[in-house]
């Protein structure tokens, strides 16, 4: 019986730290946007706040096709995006900020991109190269766990 329920409480703990996780199938905290390339090209804003208490680096299913490190975000996307006619283009996707922000997105083929500093001056940036139509979840948080004003920008040229 003890051993049962030793079971059971290491069960529940790991659902715990799962759920504790970035999460696509969750709603978005600022929204969900539908974007069209003219809107892309002429780029688009988003104010939020940047941060979280979930550290990607215990999160086993997250797994960035590009780098990788501790990065802080919440469980919920802060947006989603979904776009249309992106094939051929370039799709970008940065930061602003006044702390050490970090990236995360999946993209519709359940793709994971993370970013800390590629924008410069501690802020992120990711380029999508050969973007995909449709759903685009987005975290923004923070390297070191802190909570900070931010500005997520998107582009498409």
């Amino acid at each position: 019986m003890k051993r049962l329920l030793l079971t059971f409480a290491a069960l529940i703990g790991f659902a715990g730290t799962a759920q504790a996780c970035p999460n696509w199938s969750l709603n978005p905290i600022y929204g969900q946007y539908n974007v069209s390339m003219g809107q892309l090209r002429a780029g688009q804003q988003l104010s939020l706040t940047a941060g979280g208490d979930n550290n990607i680096r215990s999160c086993r299913n997250v797994r960035p096709r590009t780098d990788t490190g501790d990065g802080y975000f919440g469980s919920s996307p802060d947006a989603r995006i979904f776009v249309n006619g992106v094939e051929g283009r370039t799709l970008k996707l940065e930061v602003r900020s006044n702390c050490d922000s970090a990236l995360l997105i999946n993209t519709g083929t359940a793709t994971w991109y993370y970013d800390d500093d590629d924008a410069g001056n501690l802020d992120p940036q990711i380029v999508l190269t050969r973007p995909q139509s449709g759903q685009i979840d987005i975290w923004v948080g923070t390297y070191d766990g802190a909570y900070c004003d931010a500005v997520l920008m998107m582009s498409a040229y």
